[in-house]
């Protein structure tokens, strides 16, 4: 370990849903620290769910989504005798989270011609489907993670 660890914040819950999963991709919704921009994006979206899936419970849809998207391996390039290896390693549930919110935010950002709530709710209604662009990129990570299996040796 070359520096200290950085020392991990707590994320604030979301007024509405008091959900702190809610709370942190609002957060990565937000730009320039606009949040209530970003509270009005994320509500709008879930109430569009809510009209397209006629279900109640929109965050059983949205934890649905995050599961769905989730990836469970990915890779991590380590030097070894001046070669770099792909080395596929197990993600931790919380960067696992993390990293599906954002490749969720980030495909409804790259769509073009809609409203960020309806981009937004298309995204997530795609993944908790199982279908989409996200779950795309999740069955890509798996698929380089499970094709470098032979470097799984090198994990440390």
């Amino acid at each position: 370990m070359r520096r200290r660890k950085a020392a991990k914040r707590e994320v604030l819950p979301d007024p509405k849903f008091n959900s702190k999963v809610v709370g942190q991709f609002i957060n990565m919704v937000m730009l320039k620290g606009k949040k209530s921009i970003a509270e009005k994006i994320v509500y709008g979206a879930f109430d569009l769910i809510k009209k397209q899936l006629n279900e109640p419970d929109v965050l059983k849809v949205f934890h649905k989504a995050i599961e769905n998207v989730r990836p469970r391996l990915e890779v991590k390039p380590r030097r070894v005798g001046g070669a770099t290896y792909q080395v596929p390693v197990e993600v931790r549930q919380e960067r696992g989270v993390s990293i599906a919110l954002r490749w969720m935010r980030d495909f409804a950002r790259a769509k073009k011609g809609k409203a960020m709530q309806e981009k937004l709710a298309e995204e997530i209604i795609a993944a908790y489907k199982g279908e989409g662009l996200a779950i795309k990129k999740r069955d890509d990570t798996h698929k380089m993670a499970e094709s470098n299996k032979a470097f799984a040796h090198f994990r440390w």
